[in-house]
């Protein structure tokens, strides 16, 4: 086992923990008085960061990385699937709430 993948898990952790401080965050600055504030910006970034979550634990956690080819891009695929119909029914929702 070299260096680096001793540190790949801390690592992993590491980031993990940030991207949910930065949800946190981000959470917290459209709460105005207790009275949580609609934003389209927010919460495709709230659904970009928890997609790259899945990935990393995926990849991490779930062994993906070290499986076949195939399972690797299917997964990533997958990911990618949710992203465009979560953000797409997030923006088209925003469209029709403003026609």
């Amino acid at each position: 086992m070299d260096l680096g993948s001793k540190l790949r898990l801390p690592a992993t952790w590491l980031v993990l923990t940030v991207l949910t401080l930065v949800y946190l965050v981000l959470d917290d600055s459209v709460d105005r008085d207790h009275v949580v504030l609609p934003s389209t910006a927010v919460t495709v970034t709230a659904i970009v960061i928890a997609l790259v979550k899945v990935r990393l634990i995926a990849r991490q956690f779930m062994d993906v990385r070290q499986a076949p080819v195939l399972l690797g891009r299917l997964t990533d695929a997958w990911i990618a699937i949710v992203a465009v119909c979560l953000i797409g029914s997030q923006l088209l929702g925003t469209w029709l709430a403003a026609a």
